[in-house]
């Protein structure tokens, strides 16, 4: 069969012979008269001038949806193999389904690649030669492809109705027989030219389908590049590759991506193991096309953990499949790339973050097992990952996270700077095993809030959280506290002024005295100074005591613990 890379060569009668259904000239006017013809794209898009074992990657996230977890956990290998070895990795968007375009999806993807700095080298925004980057921009290249692809006989026009296509599968199913357009059941595939003919002169919609080379029982066989050597069903259904020809005719998926990952000199292809079916296809395409087919990677898709098993991490069913949901939250990027990265090759989860974030991923140790996602995990990596930092550090982070999602305590820390750092400062400051109550910037009000007056609800002596005391008790303990309070630099000598409260207010000296009779106290020293603890904080939780009271002053503590008294 005459093949594209060699259709300028051949006579009329050979195409003729190929095609079957359509003269020439008859195929041409199914087209603008001005349509380039393959040549001049081919032209326009050269090879890209790089290195000999250069990796040109890509992402193609479609607008119908906004960018799932897995989307970052593979520009993030898109990204390091590309670096690695001096290529280019770009971000095509793939919005030929326009009528299931979501509003904001653009506006997301840009938020996502920024926040987990996957910014591409090329793409929307970004520019690059090898554009536009929006297949619905691309619709002319594709036209050509299109009707080379008439021209030679690898496609046909097809007038199938729904019905017929519905009538089709169903008695297919009745037959127990694979369901598609294939053989017999391709109404259109040889059929007579006059009958194409006569549809045309109708006006009658048609889309245009790949006549497939494949047969049932046929096997096609590929190397995957973190599979290995994979044999699978060969493609049999003469697919689609131009819609209805009603309006602006935009490819399929298949069609463009072929199209495009040529033209864009993309020679890595690494995408979610759903596409593995669709590769024999694929590469049926490239051929018939007259392209070099890339190198194909399948990852494993981003799984949960469920009772019974695991599933793929759904964003219908899942919040934390939802990019958006680690910015809103504010986990910082590094703790999330770190933690994919760990999941994309297990070596790079035992070493230093840092060096983590710095070392090239390698496709040879990615796995075909899904790996769970666990933010219990997660949030304990985050976690470290804060600790390490410094408290202006935190607070610039911090900053910028309320600054978008936090208003309130964005005004706050940024009207008390000094509170601020004196904040994070509190055990964590030049100590061996410093506090990790912080696991993402939303944690900040809860587990530092109370620092700020703007932010504390103060506490009166019927809270539930000092445990049951008597409101009597509590009123009478917190107006002696108030009355006797020093501001001192000593720990212990702090402290004593609690236990010596506790004393006469017959507390027990310590717990082991207080559990021997119950009876005879109204609880222990634990209990008084929680008295003071949630008084100050509105916490039966926090940080060390003494430090809470030292960086709130003196003013705040005696106004904090006089609504106890009230």
């Amino acid at each position: 069969m005459t093949s594209l890379a060699n259709i300028d060569q051949a006579t009329p009668a050979e195409i003729g012979a190929v095609t079957g259904m359509l003269e020439l000239h008859e195929v041409d006017r199914l087209f603008p008269a001005d349509l380039p013809e393959p040549g001049q794209w081919e032209q326009r898009y050269p090879p890209r001038d790089l290195p000999a074992e250069a990796q040109v990657t890509r992402l193609a996230p479609s607008p119908t949806g906004f960018i799932h977890l897995g989307g970052i956990y593979t520009a993030m290998i898109d990204l390091s193999v590309a670096r690695e070895t001096g290529g280019r990795y770009f971000v095509r968007i793939e919005d030929t389904d326009q009528s299931r375009e979501v509003a904001g999806a653009y506006e997301q993807f840009d938020r996502a690649f920024g926040y987990f700095r996957v910014v591409p080298d090329e793409g929307v925004g970004a520019g690059g030669d090898y554009g536009p980057y929006r297949q619905s921009e691309r619709a002319t290249i594709y036209l050509s492809y299109a009707r080379e692809m008439l021209r030679s006989g690898k496609a046909y026009l097809c007038f199938a109705t729904a019905d017929q296509l519905t009538e089709i599968r169903t008695r297919q199913q009745q037959l127990k027989r694979p369901t598609g357009y294939y053989g017999e059941w391709a109404l259109w595939r040889d059929a007579d030219d006059e009958a194409v003919r006569e549809q045309l002169e109708k006006g009658t919609p048609y889309v245009v389908r790949f006549r497939s080379p494949g047969r049932t029982e046929k096997r096609a066989t590929f190397t995957d590049a973190i599979r290995g050597e994979l044999s699978m069903e060969d493609n049999y259904n003469d697919v689609v590759i131009l819609k209805s020809s009603a309006g602006v005719q935009l490819p399929t998926y298949h069609f463009a991506h072929a199209v495009d990952d040529h033209l864009m000199r993309c020679n890595l292809v690494i995408r979610g193991e759903e596409w593995l079916s669709s590769t024999a296809l694929h590469l049926q395409l490239f051929e018939a096309l007259g392209f070099e087919p890339p190198t194909y990677a399948h990852i494993a898709l981003l799984m949960k953990q469920i009772p019974g098993g695991k599933r793929k991490l759904s964003k219908r069913k899942d919040p934390e499949a939802d990019v958006d949901f680690y910015i809103r939250s504010g986990y910082p990027a590094e703790a999330v790339l770190y933690y994919l990265r760990g999941l994309a090759n297990g070596r790079l989860a035992e070493i230093a973050l840092p060096e983590a974030i710095a070392a090239p991923i390698s496709l040879a140790e990615c796995g075909g097992a899904g790996p769970l996602v666990d933010l219990v995990k997660l949030e304990d990596i985050s976690a470290d990952h804060i600790a390490t930092l410094s408290g202006p550090q935190i607070y610039g982070a911090l900053a910028v996270w309320a600054g978008e999602f936090d208003t309130e305590l964005h005004a706050v820390i940024e009207a008390h700077p000094d509170q601020t750092l004196a904040a994070l400062a509190v055990e964590r400051d030049g100590v061996d095993n410093p506090r990790k109550d912080l696991r993402k910037w939303s944690d900040f009000r809860e587990a530092y809030g109370f620092f700020f007056a703007k932010l504390f609800t103060p506490v009166t002596a019927d809270d539930p959280r000092l445990g049951g005391l008597p409101p009597e008790l509590v009123r009478s303990f917190a107006g002696d506290f108030v009355a006797t309070y020093q501001d001192l630099d000593d720990s212990v000598q702090w402290f004593q002024q609690i236990r010596d409260l506790a004393a006469k207010f017959g507390f027990a000296a310590n717990a082991k005295e207080y559990k021997k009779n119950p009876e005879a106290y109204p609880g222990s020293i634990r209990e008084a100074s929680q008295l003071i603890r949630v008084g100050l904080t509105g916490s039966t939780k926090s940080p060390d005591l003494f430090q809470i009271a030292r960086t709130l002053g003196r003013d705040e503590v005696i106004r904090r613990i006089s609504t106890l008294t009230a």
